[in-house]
């Protein structure tokens, strides 16, 4: 077999493998462990992507909200975000694009757990349409970011 074929086969299992693992929704930190036995394959295109996406004091979303949520008009709409790093991350909240800051109709709340853990909650009541979205939790800390994505729609029966 020619040496550049072998070559060029390699890459492109190395290339799939990586690419599967991004569209498994961990974004590429390797947390997500294979089979035993299974070889793993991770390709970083720098030493400092590798220490960013590998550390362990990392921002990391442990749990949050389900990823299509169905609201009713006059309800109440309720996202958690619960994320560990060290230092303790923030959770920064947004919709469609833009960082919520404040308004009359919803609130968020926040609780640490230890030193490493926070937990954030974003209410809002009631329901308008205009509550239609994409929403998202970001959690940072100086070593890495973690988003988690929720969609938002209202049901047919409001």
């Amino acid at each position: 077999m020619n040496i550049r074929l072998l070559c060029f086969l390699l890459l492109m299992v190395v290339v799939t493998v990586d690419s599967a693992r991004l569209r498994g929704g961990r974004r590429g930190r390797g947390r997500k462990k294979g089979r035993a036995g299974s070889p793993r394959f991770i390709f970083y295109t720098s030493p400092g992507r590798r220490e960013y996406y590998d550390n362990p004091n990392g921002a990391r979303i442990l749990k949050s909200s389900h990823f299509d949520y169905e609201f009713y008009l006059g309800h109440k709409i309720v996202f958690i975000c619960v994320a560990k790093g060290d230092p303790r991350p923030q959770i920064t909240w947004f919709k469609d694009g833009v960082e919520l800051f404040s308004h009359p109709y919803f609130q968020i709340s926040e609780w640490q757990h230890g030193e490493t853990k926070l937990k954030s909650k974003l209410e809002i009541t009631p329901a308008t349409q205009m509550d239609s979205g994409t929403y998202e939790c970001q959690a940072n800390n100086k070593y890495a970011v973690d988003r988690r994505v929720f969609k938002a729609d209202f049901g047919a029966n409001s």
